[in-house]
């Protein structure tokens, strides 16, 4: 993701209240991780899909706990 669109994501996904919190995991590459529980996984997904056309996204791993 470019870096100047980093923080409207941030801001984005946590306005929503405890769906998320994302942190930069590589900020070299520009490379983030989204902290989640397992019964907030479904909404997540369609928030990131609805915001696909609006951000270079790809999900790389998902796991929980």
């Amino acid at each position: 993701m470019p870096p100047e669109n980093i923080a409207l994501f941030k801001a984005i996904v946590e306005s929503y209240d405890n769906l998320a919190t994302l942190r930069t995991e590589d900020p070299n590459r520009h490379h983030l991780k989204l902290y989640f529980t397992e019964e907030s996984a479904n909404e997540l997904r369609e928030l990131l899909a609805s915001l696909g056309p609006h951000f270079s996204l790809r999900i790389v791993q998902e796991r929980y706990g």
